[in-house]
């Protein structure tokens, strides 16, 4: 009992999941980065400005009888003119000596100092405000070792709004543009999936008899490998269907004889003038209907096992020669009742190269259809050549069941051999069709064991081929050989 049932989720929702939670994830990182680059952008012109400013100062820096004098230029006036932003100055000495400018002034820290001329950067706080510091040493004489210290320091609020302009202008439009790349990702996917929904009517308006194939043209290449699977699915459902309508055409075919007959006998055995004589030989002819019907049904079925095994029935390694002397042991009964010489030779349980891998099942009803089909069609030959004289039993009718095997080759042999009448050449082709039996033979049989076998041997990749033997100088007997690859060529 499944306590927990996965949910069944769109393909349509699924793929747009997938590409709309990256994007709503990864928008807002956009967003914080585009402000930290926004923020980077708006601080390079002031900092220049600070810059220049500094320099401006470091210029104008003199030393008058030992004394740091600073004077400022018209121009240099202008410094603390800013309707926006507060500007500080301050002019020290090496020796923190006051000189201009205003005197709470953060310093620099020793890991901030560097060589005289070179302007730094640097973030502070005066009077409570952050501000970005510029900064230098210079020499205010060229012939005099001593050292200032010019500072310039600037609010951030200009830089704060030239951010806040620039991400305006890079965010607004994405506000607009988002929800239409939504849109049209989902206008995409509709018209992607669309092929789908296609495929899906022309398989729903099929016929439950239409079996031909789904036309994989219209459907997407990725769905391509699911048609083709379809497709195999119902190439093997047609297979089956048509097997098991072959089976019961068959099926009534051949059953419709011997239960006619039994009808017939059992008619015959109620008449009321029928003597004791008549109702046991009618007795005796609805045994033999029934016989041979049973057999008939049982060769049907062995024959649609066959048809129907394909590619599902499990496979294991066999010892040919141990599942063939099996069935020989089996079938000596049978021989002897027909006056048959059964044997066995070739090669013995556990010999190299006579194991392959099967269905044991089948390749026992394979081995048993040529033993018995051979044992069926050679009657008894006397000396003299004729069947007549047969019936007095001088010379029993011989059935030889070999297997042999060329390990080198990957090569393993099952032959089954007589002295009966033979299969001539142009008949060879017709007794593996089902129901074909050879003109001229009163043997019992349905004509399915040889199809039986064909089928069996085709499910395991083996041949069947069929020659003379010459065993007697009267018949041709016959040879029929089933040849299996034990290994990939």
């Amino acid at each position: 009992m499944k306590f927990f049932k996965r949910e069944q989720r769109s393909l349509f929702g699924e793929i747009l999941d997938w590409m709309l939670t990256p994007l709503l994830v990864l928008w807002p990182a956009s967003l914080a980065l585009t402000w930290l680059v926004a923020q980077n952008i708006a601080a390079r012109p002031f900092d220049r400005a600070l810059e220049h400013n500094v320099r401006d100062l470091g210029r104008q820096v003199r030393l008058q009888d030992d004394q740091l004098r600073l004077t400022l230029a018209p121009e240099s006036a202008l410094l603390r003119v800013d309707n926006v932003d507060q500007v500080f100055y301050q002019v020290q000495d090496t020796r923190g000596t006051w000189v201009s400018g205003d005197r709470q002034f953060p310093a620099p820290t020793p890991d901030e100092l560097a060589a005289p001329g070179a302007i730094q950067l640097r973030d502070g706080v005066m009077h409570g405000a952050d501000v970005r510091i510029a900064y230098a040493w210079f020499k205010p004489d060229t012939f005099s070792d001593r050292l200032v210290l010019v500072q310039v320091a600037e609010t951030l609020e200009k830089r704060a709004a030239l951010a806040s302009e620039i991400i305006k202008g890079v965010m607004l439009p994405q506000f607009v543009i988002l929800p239409l790349a939504v849109l049209l990702v989902w206008l995409a996917l509709a018209r992607g999936i669309r092929p789908l929904h296609e495929l899906e009517q022309r398989i729903r308006s099929r016929k439950p008899d239409d079996m031909s194939p789904i036309d994989d043209a219209i459907a997407p290449l990725e769905v391509a490998p699911l048609v083709g699977a379809v497709n195999d699915l119902l190439l093997r459902l047609n297979r089956s269907i048509e097997t098991q309508k072959r089976f019961l055409a068959d099926a009534a075919h051949q059953l419709k004889t011997p239960l006619a007959g039994l009808r017939m006998q059992a008619d015959l055995a109620l008449r009321a003038d029928a003597s004791a004589e008549d109702l046991k030989l009618s007795l005796k002819q609805i045994g033999r209907s029934s016989i041979r019907a049973t057999h008939t049904v049982n060769q049907l079925l062995s024959l649609a096992r066959a048809e129907g095994s394909g590619r599902g029935v499990s496979r294991q390694p066999i010892d040919l020669a141990q599942l063939t002397m099996e069935v020989v042991q089996d079938s000596v009964p049978h021989a002897l009742e027909r006056r048959i010489d059964l044997g066995y030779e070739g090669l013995r349980p556990g010999d190299e190269g006579g194991q392959l891998i099967g269905q044991p099942t089948l390749l026992q009803e394979l081995v048993r259809n040529l033993v018995d089909n051979a044992i069926n069609y050679t009657a008894p030959v006397a000396q003299g050549g004729s069947r007549a004289a047969a019936e007095s039993g001088s010379e029993p009718g011989v059935v030889t069941v070999r297997v042999l095997a060329d390990p080198y080759s990957g090569v393993l042999l099952l032959r089954v051999e007589d002295n009966g009448p033979g299969i001539s050449r142009a008949e060879r082709a017709l007794v593996f069709q089902p129901f074909y039996r050879s003109l001229g033979t009163d043997a019992d049989g349905s004509g399915l064991g040889l199809a039986i076998v064909d089928e069996i041997a085709r499910q395991h990749g083996a041949s069947v081929d069929i020659q003379d033997t010459r065993a007697h100088p009267a018949r041709p007997g016959a040879s029929l050989t089933v040849r299996f690859l034990t290994r990939s060529a």
